[in-house]
């Protein structure tokens, strides 16, 4: 059987040693739980083009393809077994001032210093901050798997 994931793509907007999270409310996926801006990327859209729609959507701020980077990916597997991937970019420079454009999704948005990320934290964007932070670009995280030794040549037949 084929193998789907749903594919997301999160903002690590920084201001100077501070990240934007968002509260999350009423959307049946980690109610109450802080955030990334984040969603989920759409049909015929690349993944820069997705990005750059869900900054708008959520917070209200432009970019531009050269005003994100790629920072890391996080191949995750939540508790309810719809697996993600996640492609993480960062931001440090945009047009407008982020607000809370989907009041109906977001209950708070506020700065947070990287020491100071609360522990009501989805745990998908705390992989993914953990990642940038130590300059890392790829994790799995929720997954519990016998093929550690996928590679190992004494298993080819």
């Amino acid at each position: 059987m084929p193998y789907t994931s749903y594919v997301d793509v999160l903002l690590i907007l920084t201001r100077g040693n501070e990240v934007l999270l968002a509260r999350r409310t009423n959307t049946g996926y980690s109610d109450g739980l802080w955030n990334l801006p984040s969603g989920k990327l759409e049909s015929g859209e690349d993944l820069e083009a997705g990005m750059i729609r869900e900054a708008a959507e959520e917070i209200g701020i432009g970019l531009r393809r050269k005003d994100i980077r790629m920072a890391a990916t996080v191949h995750y597997l939540p508790p309810d077994g719809q697996a993600r991937v996640g492609f993480f970019f960062h931001a440090d420079r945009w047009s407008g001032e982020p607000f809370n454009a989907e009041p109906d999704k977001c209950s708070d948005l506020r700065w947070f210093g990287f020491d100071e990320i609360p522990p009501d934290t989805v745990p998908y964007t705390n992989a993914g901050l953990d990642l940038f932070r130590r300059g890392e670009h790829f994790s799995v995280s929720g997954w519990t798997s016998t093929a550690d030794t996928a590679g190992d040549s004494s298993e080819i037949g």
